[in-house]
């Protein structure tokens, strides 16, 4: 086991079972080449329920005037794998993984949906070790946070519609999107997707899913255009 000291500081979490955070840092592709150890995988199932009950109870109270739709848009960009990885990257937690040697040589360490399920494994870590409490503190203080930005930029909007209706207004042309990559195994495939106005590539997205990677080109091509 590495030394975890630092990772817990950076937390705010001293773990009773170091042995938990440990096995929430255990990427899938590790057990290839090593024995000794079980994946994050049932921690991160944990901690994803976890955070989605912490995150809806949270707009819950924080907007009482606001209807189920704009509550399920703001916790869907909270809890999204891409402001997850985000959280991941400000811990460092890319550092502490334990990954294959061609996950390691391609990137692991700093691959969106590999952070974006550590962090939701270590959530599945603290709520075993710590309880609700201690878990809800974490949510609230690494991830709640960007819930202002989210708001501020506009983050929470259904990206794809948005750019649809922009395109049509503006250029009278329904935008289409295109696969440009696929990489990765079937259990963990990363999808490069462009978004076009006709002929004209506007943006490229990534995501774990065609329909993520479609929302974050759209994302970004609201950026290009400046239509947000």
């Amino acid at each position: 086991m590495v030394d975890l000291s630092k990772l817990e500081k950076k937390l705010g979490v001293k773990f009773h079972d170091r042995a938990l955070l440990d096995c929430a840092l255990v990427h899938r592709s590790y057990l290839n080449e090593h024995g000794d150890k079980l994946s994050n995988e049932r921690l991160e199932f944990l901690g994803d329920a976890v955070l989605e009950l912490v995150v809806t109870a949270y707009l819950f109270e924080r907007f009482p005037t606001k209807d189920e739709g704009v509550l399920t848009s703001f916790r869907s960009a909270v809890v999204r794998g891409a402001n997850l990885a985000q959280v991941g990257k400000k811990i460092g937690i890319g550092d502490y993984l334990y990954l294959s040697k061609g996950e390691e040589a391609s990137g692991g360490r700093n691959k969106h949906y590999i952070l974006a399920n550590t962090v939701e494994a270590t959530i599945g870590a603290i709520f075993l070790d710590h309880g609700f409490d201690v878990s809800k503190k974490f949510i609230q203080e690494w991830i709640l946070v960007t819930l202002e930005e989210i708001i501020s930029d506009g983050l929470y909007l259904d990206a794809k519609t948005h750019f649809q209706e922009r395109s049509q207004e503006l250029e009278n042309v329904t935008p289409h999107y295109k696969v440009l990559r696929e990489v990765g195994p079937d259990h963990a495939k990363v999808f490069t997707v462009g978004i076009y106005i006709g002929q004209t590539a506007v943006a490229e997205g990534t995501g774990a899913s065609k329909q993520e990677a479609e929302e974050s080109a759209a994302r970004a091509g609201l950026n290009v255009k400046g239509w947000l």
